[in-house]
């Protein structure tokens, strides 16, 4: 990579077809990653995993991330430790609990309910597990899109407020771009994964979005900037230019008109290749639910920058708290997590040194 003066730095950025990509492609696409004179090249990955190996080889030089995800690298969870740092939070929010026709129907029957009331409360689950121990059926099979992901913590805290476990359904992993169809043809019961994947199912027809992480965990962190550290180290100012016109781009996408041209933009084949019609809603705070159903009204469904308390801001709390969730979740001991800091990776302090910084 060059850095001088006749030549913008060539960051590759890696992401994840979703709609909470929305700030990397409207950097892109409008011109904030040229404004802070860097030639940002996007490329997609289709799973997280492939995301995370890319980006721990060097092939990647910074990622779209999912928030625990700099953590476990660093801790050396499913692979080597690698020391990745968050140096911004580029979204909240985003994910939601979708399930198929069938096992809707099914909780109605079980339960002798006409409707369920949204968001759904996991105790209707209960009794479907009961009934098919008591008939010898299948477990439940949920999906998550990563071990180390929001989306598989609020999964498990969902079916724990029902004090069901693992032991009662079975939670695999699946890339997010093949959740719909794993859903449609059987291989699984329900799934949490973020935008356009749960409003896509709704639109075809076969599933039902019964809750979002809105409801679970309000304005909790869901992806973040990742760099290795030695990346940052040695281009510090790439990153510092990196972040702000990534900053921006969350700031554009605080006006709703404009969120309805980044789904125009979110549409194209290079990046989502999904229509208009399942990219939108969630951007402008409308989650669909079922077919013929009304959707639910949830302003803070997709949210990227906030007026009046710095969101962006990676911080010490934020860290903690998925650290916490990892522990809950059986992937790592207190022991470890007593004694790893946080600071190392939700790093707060790089944050404040590139947006107290008066030019690039």
């Amino acid at each position: 990579m060059t850095d001088n003066y006749q030549t913008k730095p060539i960051v590759n950025l890696g992401f994840v077809p979703l709609t909470d990509s929305a700030p990397l492609i409207v950097a892109k696409e409008w011109g904030f990653f040229d404004d802070c004179g860097l030639d940002v090249r996007l490329q997609a990955q289709h799973s997280w995993s492939t995301l995370r190996d890319k980006l721990h080889a060097g092939v990647l030089d910074a990622a779209q991330m999912l928030a625990p995800m700099p953590i476990a690298s660093s801790l050396g969870l499913s692979g080597p430790k690698t020391a990745v740092i968050a140096p911004m939070v580029l979204s909240l929010n985003g994910n939601a609990i979708t399930l198929s026709n069938d096992l809707y129907d099914e909780i109605l029957r079980t339960n002798d309910v006409a409707a369920l009331t949204l968001p759904m409360a996991s105790y209707l689950l209960r009794e479907v597990v009961e009934q098919r121990k008591t008939k010898n059926r299948p477990k439940l099979r949920f999906a998550s899109v990563f071990p180390y992901s929001c989306h598989h913590y609020q999964l498990l805290e969902w079916l724990q407020s029902a004090k069901l476990s693992t032991d009662d359904i079975d939670i695999i992993v699946i890339p997010p771009a093949n959740m719909v169809d794993s859903l449609h043809c059987g291989d699984i019961d329900g799934y949490c994964v973020g935008g356009p994947w749960n409003a896509k199912a709704v639109r075809a027809g076969f599933g039902v979005t019964v809750l979002t992480s809105y409801d679970i965990w309000r304005d909790s962190a869901e992806k973040v900037l990742g760099v290795l550290s030695n990346y940052y180290d040695n281009n510090t100012d790439v990153v510092a230019r990196l972040c702000r016109a990534l900053k921006s781009a969350c700031e554009w996408l605080e006006y709703t008109p404009n969120r309805f041209e980044a789904a125009r933009a979110l549409s194209s084949y290079d990046y989502l290749d999904a229509p208009i019609d399942v990219i939108a809603p969630s951007l402008i705070g409308s989650c669909l639910v079922k077919e013929n159903l009304s959707p639910r009204h949830l302003p803070g469904y997709n949210q990227f920058f906030c007026p009046y308390k710095d969101i962006n801001m990676p911080t010490y709390a934020c860290g903690e708290w998925l650290l916490k969730q990892m522990v809950s979740a059986g992937q790592v001991t207190q022991k470890v997590a007593d004694n790893f800091s946080v600071n190392d990776v939700f790093r707060a302090d790089v944050y404040r040194q590139i947006f107290e910084r008066k030019s690039l």
